[in-house]
């Protein structure tokens, strides 16, 4: 990905939650380094990935503790962090709607 728009978003919680950080840092390093075109070449890095409506991917991120939804523009290479929580936050919000 050319973009990966909101690392702030990562960082501050991060911040909150210390023990995601290097699974954040891991995500978003092998998002940047990847050149993802379709949902399909994200399911091959990430088989565990959730592909919803509207172009957005849900990761589980240190072992499904905390989700990741990132609405992804695969031809301009943009990823766009749209929600990362807990579980039981993920579990209050619409994802595909977010």
């Amino acid at each position: 990905m050319k973009r990966i728009v909101a690392k702030k978003t990562l960082i501050e919680f991060w911040k909150r939650y210390s023990n995601s950080e290097q699974y954040l840092k891991t995500w978003y390093s092998t998002a940047k380094s990847s050149n993802w075109r379709t949902p399909t070449g994200v399911k091959k890095t990430y088989a565990n990935a959730s592909i919803i409506g509207d172009n957005r991917v849900v990761f589980n991120i240190k072992g499904n503790d905390y989700r990741l939804i990132v609405k992804f523009n695969y031809e301009r290479q943009w990823a766009f962090i749209r929600f990362i929580g807990t579980h039981a936050e993920y579990d209050k919000i619409n994802a595909e709607s977010i």
